[in-house]
């Protein structure tokens, strides 16, 4: 091996990035410590040798990945980032420093996972994008009460499946479904700070603004905007080309497409025509009682 001078190097431990530790031929002095970082692209061979557990460094970035696991070569899994058992990572995947990619989950080709998302019991599309900090899989907000007034938990046993060109925000949480699976819809768009619950379904190319909250199985059809912090309870069914304003909170079926405001959610015309009333009706009762004062005599 050339340009490899560990007689003038003084360390304890050297990391060194080689294809095959093998064909490493320099005299190691005594007192210092090599360790070989494998480079191979090859899915099984880009991986040094197994920890007690099954789990291998990927050479394409540094990362970690169970030896189950089915990840193409041309992948790229930072350091820090850990693949587990039984997963799938498409072509010319991205995944971040501290993503956590729990047991079976599949990646599409060229998607790009970012720093500290966690992903489980869910399956990601093509060329879908996922901020840092999501989170998607984990269980729904789902209780009863037993006959002794407790709360007790409800299964959460299916999955979130995020379809084609999907992009999610910083810290988005989606919930695994628990009688369906919770669904994107291909094309859709999602910003940062948006909670999903469980059981929820949302069709192609809709556009979530930044806090939203939408409650378990809700419906939402196609070509759907949601302003900022808009919030929809739990077994609402929203048609497609429907467009709610921001702050807006939906409390029914809303079976029409068209612009929508207000708490609770109405036709936009109405809801403005409401306020413009409510304003005119308080400027009234303020003059009248302004009338009706007496000014202090001086």
């Amino acid at each position: 091996m050339e340009n490899v001078f560990l007689h003038s190097i003084s360390c304890g431990i050297v990391m060194i990035h080689i294809a095959d530790p093998n064909l490493f031929g320099t005299e190691v002095p005594s007192g210092t410590t090599v360790h070989f970082a494998c480079s191979s692209n090859s899915r099984l061979e880009n991986g040094c040798e197994d920890d007690q557990q099954g789990y291998r460094r990927w050479g394409n970035g540094g990362g970690t990945f169970h030896k189950s696991a089915s990840i193409d070569p041309s992948a790229f899994i930072e350091i820090g980032a850990i693949v587990h058992s039984e997963c799938a990572v498409g072509a010319d995947c991205h995944i971040g420093s501290g993503a956590i990619i729990g047991p079976t989950v599949k990646i599409g080709q060229s998607t790009k996972i970012g720093y500290n998302v966690a992903l489980a019991n869910c399956m990601v599309g093509d060329f879908c994008v996922i901020h840092s900090g999501v989170c998607i899989g984990q269980d729904g907000f789902g209780f009863f009460v037993d006959e002794q007034g407790n709360m007790v938990k409800k299964p959460q046993t299916l999955k979130v499946r995020i379809e084609n060109h999907v992009e999610i925000g910083a810290n988005t949480c989606i919930d695994r479904g628990s009688w369906r699976d919770t669904v994107v819809g291909e094309h859709t768009k999602i910003d940062n700070l948006v909670q999903i619950a469980h059981n929820v379904v949302i069709g192609r190319s809709c556009l979530i603004c930044g806090q939203v909250g939408v409650a378990g199985s809700v419906t939402i059809s196609d070509y759907v905007t949601l302003g900022g912090r808009v919030g929809i309870r739990d077994h609402v069914n929203i048609a497609s080309k429907v467009r709610l304003a921001a702050n807006s909170c939906v409390t029914k079926d809303i079976s029409e497409p068209g612009d929508y405001g207000g708490f609770p959610a109405i036709p936009i015309r109405d809801w403005r025509r409401q306020i413009a009333i409510h304003r005119r009706t308080l400027k009234q009762e303020f003059c009248s009682n302004a009338n009706t004062i007496q000014k202090p005599k001086i």
